[in-house]
């Protein structure tokens, strides 16, 4: 133990990729997303999906410093894997806890304050020991750890009281939180040494969000027997999946490679702009379109077979489906506004399109509204590659990303 703690971290170079190891560690960001949709599905109604939204803002500031602190310092050596493994174990008890920390028994709402807390100080602890010699980097992480503590004073005291106060005190705190970083940024930056691993980082998170769509069908069936509809639902909620991430794909690489060329301070302000902050939107819309898959599959599968299409949804799900597709979708226009300095009129007015299919999706049984949101998926990926904006016009960019620097 001792000899770990008296490891020197090792610094990551410019042209450091994902370690097999931080994949690892995504693994208990996997069983905490599964755990919020899990808990949004049981209790459905708007307030559950604010709290939702709580409890997934939480996972994103945790998953998010170590991502930065990985791109400073290799996650799988020495003491920067010891302290993450610890984190995992962290996480990992936060997400056992999620459904039930907004009830009134006290001790849920505890053991998450106190992961959440023991994370984050391992990874300050950390960062501050990566950071050596980099004076820039220790006078952004100052900046930070100060904004950081002032959060945990609303956190602590949302825990302690629960009740209706818990909501707005959490809200406040994760809020403060997240800031912190964009204020640090502002006033100091935050060094971004490997702009690939950054790259590779937030794909695969993204990738894992999209995966709880899927996730989401298999909870929704249960153990009910299988017909015919609820396997033509399984296949459009695949459909649906398959056309966010190549919607994402298409351009992502390009955005990828905006970052690489960028000078220092430019790229430094990319990254946390870019990635840290509208990725998380594109987490949070793909979270919700998956509790609204979960919705309309249960409908189907839950229902009598004589009701070969499923009842229609209520206005939760159908605004979460369709509201969740758009805010994916306007998440990835801002990405690529911010990133590439350029959005077609098509990704712009995508999002749009989207929450106009909320009524529809209302009123219609569960699977046509499954039907009609793969189909305007469908249609949009084929009028991008269409117009230009698809796969086959990145083809370039995807080479010159994989091509050593």
């Amino acid at each position: 133990m001792w000899r770990i703690l008296r490891t020197r971290v090792e610094v990551t170079a410019e042209t450091h990729r994902t370690t097999m190891y931080e994949i690892f560690f995504d693994l208990v960001f996997v069983f905490a997303l599964i755990r919020v949709t899990e808990y949004m599905s049981a209790h459905a109604s708007p307030l559950t999906l604010v709290k939702g939204l709580v409890v997934l803002l939480l996972l994103w500031i945790s998953w998010l410093t170590y991502c930065w602190l990985g791109n400073h310092a290799r996650a799988d050596v020495g003491l920067i894997r010891a302290g993450t493994t610890a984190a995992m174990a962290a996480v990992f008890l936060a997400a056992v806890v999620v459904p039930d920390i907004w009830e009134a028994a006290a001790l849920p709402r505890l053991v998450l304050l106190l992961s959440y807390l023991v994370l984050r100080v391992i990874h300050l602890v950390l960062y501050h020991r990566a950071a050596e010699d980099d004076q820039r980097l220790h006078r952004t992480l100052r900046i930070y750890t100060l904004i950081t503590a002032l959060s945990w004073i609303p956190l602590v005291l949302g825990a302690v009281l629960g009740g209706s106060a818990q909501l707005p005190l959490w809200t406040a705190a994760l809020a403060i939180d997240f800031a912190g970083g964009l204020v640090a940024s502002l006033l100091s930056g935050w060094p971004l040494r490997s702009p690939r691993h950054f790259v590779e980082r937030h794909g695969l998170m993204v990738i894992i969000a999209l995966g709880e769509t899927l996730i989401s069908v298999g909870a929704g069936i249960g153990t009910e027997m299988i017909r015919g509809p609820v396997l033509l639902a399984a296949l459009f909620a695949l459909v649906i999946t398959v056309c966010l991430f190549q919607l994402y794909r298409v351009n992502s690489m390009a955005a990828g490679e905006e970052l690489m060329r960028e000078p220092s301070p430019r790229r430094d302000r990319l990254a946390v702009n870019a990635y840290s902050a509208i990725h998380f939107a594109l987490v949070i819309g793909t979270i919700y379109l998956a509790f609204g898959v979960h919705q309309a599959i249960a409908t189907l599968a839950h229902d009598e077979p004589s009701s070969a299409a499923g009842s229609r949804l209520a206005w939760t799900p159908a605004a979460a489906l369709f509201g969740g597709a758009a805010l994916y979708l306007a998440g990835r226009a801002t990405f690529l506004g911010v990133a590439l300095r350029s959005v077609p009129l098509a990704q712009l007015l995508a999002p749009v399109v989207a929450l106009a299919l909320v009524p529809a999706g209302r009123f219609l049984p569960g699977l046509f509204t499954l039907a009609l949101l793969a189909a305007f998926l469908v249609v949009l990926v084929g009028y991008e590659r269409v117009s230009g904006t698809g796969p086959d016009s990145h083809t370039a960019d995807e080479v010159a990303m994989r091509r050593p620097r």
